[in-house]
């Protein structure tokens, strides 16, 4: 049997499959130092999951948005690294990259986030 594929979270609510539910769902869901989960399973699925049914939107709304733009910063960074472009094209993308990060910065500072 296939492992079906990973819950994809949208902006809004949505739902998963059984199969999702079946395979990515803990058999048995503990706490363990302050962590869900159960063992040592791979919990991706189960946190996509989780977040499909509860939309990012609702998700971005109930946490502090300084730490997603943290999050965003790490990961297109991360992204940007593998970019496999002429320097200048890699350096342009760089300083575009930055000066959104600072503008969402600011934007979340003057909103006190």
């Amino acid at each position: 049997m296939t492992q079906p594929p990973l819950p994809q979270p949208k902006l809004e609510p949505s739902g998963i499959t059984f199969d999702q539910y079946a395979e990515f769902t803990p058999q048995k869901l503990e706490l363990s130092n302050g962590y869900m989960g159960y063992g040592g399973q791979d919990q991706l699925g189960f946190h996509l999951a989780v977040l499909t049914n509860m939309g990012l939107l609702k998700a971005a709304k109930h946490t502090n948005l300084a730490l997603w733009v943290e999050a965003l910063n790490f990961v297109v960074r991360e992204k940007l690294a593998k970019v496999d472009a002429e320097p200048e094209v890699a350096e342009a993308m760089l300083n575009r990259f930055n000066q959104a990060m600072l503008d969402l910065e600011a934007v979340i500072d003057y909103l006190g986030e």
